[in-house]
C-alpha cells in the first residue's frame, strides 16, 4: 500500500523544507524523483540544490539530463520515472500520479498561505484515501519539527 504524506508549509519555504526531506530520504537509502509545476520551477531547484547549505552535497540532476536515470534523487516537470524511484515529491499542485501504486510513498508539499494549493491539497486527499492509500498529513510545530497532525 502506498503511504501518501502532506506538509504543509505555514511559515516554511519550499526552498528550505525540501532539500532536508531530501536528506532524510537519501540517508534511508530511497530514489526518488521530484516532480514540479513547470521546467523554469526545475532549474531554480536545481540549482538551488547545489548551493543550499555550504557544508552539504545533494546529488541529484534533472530529467533533461543524459545521466537520468543515474540519479539518487531526480527533478522533472513532467510524470516520467526515469530513475525508478521508490519515492515521488509532488510540489507546486501537480496531481497524483496516474499509478499511485508504483511508490512505495508519495510526498506532497503544499503553500498554506495560498488558498488555491490548499484546496487542491484537500482533493488530492479525498483521491488519495479513495485509491486506498495510506495518508498522513504534518503540520510544523513552534520549534519547526514536523508533527503528524493526521
Amino acid at each position: 500500500m502506498t503511504e501518501v504524506r502532506f506538509y504543509h508549509l505555514i511559515e516554511q519555504r519550499l526552498e528550505r523544507v525540501l532539500p532536508q526531506l531530501l536528506e532524510v530520504s537519501l540517508q534511508r537509502g530511497w530514489r526518488v524523483v521530484v516532480q514540479a509545476g513547470s521546467d523554469e520551477r526545475v532549474e531554480a531547484l536545481d540549482a538551488h540544490l547545489w548551493t543550499f547549505r555550504d557544508d552539504s552535497f545533494l546529488p541529484h540532476g534533472t530529467a533533461r539530463g543524459p545521466d537520468a536515470a543515474d540519479q539518487p534523487v531526480l527533478l522533472t516537470a513532467d510524470e516520467g520515472n526515469a530513475n525508478d524511484a521508490t519515492v515521488r515529491f509532488l510540489i507546486d499542485g501537480v496531481p497524483l500520479p496516474a499509478d499511485v501504486s508504483q511508490y512505495e510513498r508519495l510526498v506532497l508539499i503544499f503553500d498554506g498561505n495560498d488558498d488555491e494549493l490548499v484546496a487542491r491539497a484537500r482533493e488530492q486527499w479525498l483521491q488519495a484515501k479513495a485509491q486506498g492509500c495510506e495518508a498522513s498529513y504534518w503540520q510544523p510545530d513552534d520549534s519547526g519539527r514536523w508533527v503528524q497532525k493526521a
